[in-house]
């Protein structure tokens, strides 16, 4: 081999390797600190609980990309020839498994996805939902659904007897709930959660993560569809109550499929929409207050860019040697 195409080699292995040793000690973090967090889950935002669940891997990938690359290009010689080290080139096929795993389980959820859609297509026929712009379907099926399906082209589809089992009025706010995840990308978000590289099995902890973001992201539809409006907000408690009592108890879904009664408990969502102290109460602070520290890491890092590459480097060196 070349010295260039060596140099190329041992800097892709580093760089694998280091991504799995930062997704390992980040995961096993992020599993510590959402044990306490999920204590109170409903004060949380679905915009925290989906950056724990991918925060392990974005950080791993942030370093690799933006610090130890660089810092490998800019300090390693490459008239130097070196050998592989065995535990260096496992965790660099460790990082490539859980890549091609995530990969793997993102196509598959997709692929569910479009299996499903295309059943439910079969028999669709188009309809005009109140106050929507999104292409919208009715179906045929079993039991009631209002889906928003596809990620960069979202559709909405209803089943004829949800559309009569609720009032005019229902059937809008339950259509503004859908209009809620399609504005928030959920159905990428869910796609993104189930293509996460996981270095390590997912713990239970990072399920519950899964599961509070899902609820999360009901409850940030919920209050998009009647945040400021009282009536709505009843209509679609109304439209939740008489739906569950309408459909059998269902398997999630883990697919990029947003459904109206797709995640978090029912009884609790009614509890929230009829509960007029939680009408706006999802503030900002904790939103800000995460773009304050990331501005303010983004900023370290740029004032410390130069020594941090050399401090990477260093590292990796002494880590190289210090191996078996």
């Amino acid at each position: 081999m070349t010295p260039a195409g060596s140099f190329a080699l041992r800097g892709l292995t580093l760089a694998l390797a280091w991504f799995c040793l930062l997704n390992m000690a980040v995961s096993l973090v992020v599993t510590l600190a959402a044990r306490p967090l999920t204590a109170n889950a409903r004060q949380r935002t679905a915009a925290l609980w989906l950056g724990l669940r991918v925060f392990a891997s974005a950080s791993a990938l942030f370093f690799v990309a933006a610090i130890f690359l660089p810092s490998y290009w800019l300090y390693e010689p490459r008239d130097v020839t070196e050998g592989f080290d065995v535990l260096l080139t496992a965790g660099a096929l460790i990082t490539c498994v859980a890549i091609a795993a995530g990969v793997g389980r993102g196509v598959a959820a997709w692929r569910r996805a479009r299996s499903r859609t295309r059943a439910w297509m079969r028999s669709a026929r188009p309809l005009t939902l109140p106050g929507s712009t999104i292409p919208a379907f009715e179906i045929d099926a079993d039991a009631p659904v209002l889906a928003l399906v596809g990620v960069l082209r979202p559709r909405m589809l209803v089943t004829r007897g949800l559309i009569v089992a609720l009032t005019p009025e229902e059937l809008a706010v339950a259509v503004a709930h859908e209009i809620g995840h399609s504005q928030a990308w959920d159905n990428l978000k869910r796609l993104a959660i189930r293509s996460v590289p996981d270095v390590l099995p997912p713990s239970a902890s990072l399920r519950a993560v899964e599961r509070r973001w899902a609820a999360s992201s009901e409850d940030g539809a919920d209050r998009a569809a009647g945040e400021h409006d009282p009536h709505a907000r009843c209509a679609l408690a109304s439209a939740l109550v008489k739906i569950a009592r309408l459909t059998p108890p269902v398997t999630p879904i883990h697919e990029p499929i947003c459904t109206l009664m797709g995640g978090g408990d029912i009884a609790s969502r009614v509890r929230q929409l009829l509960d007029d102290r939680t009408a706006g109460s999802a503030a900002p602070a904790p939103r800000r207050a995460a773009w304050t520290v990331a501005l303010v890491a983004v900023a370290a890092i740029i004032v410390a860019y130069a020594p941090l590459l050399r401090a990477v480097h260093e590292a990796t060196e002494l880590l190289v040697r210090s191996l078996p």
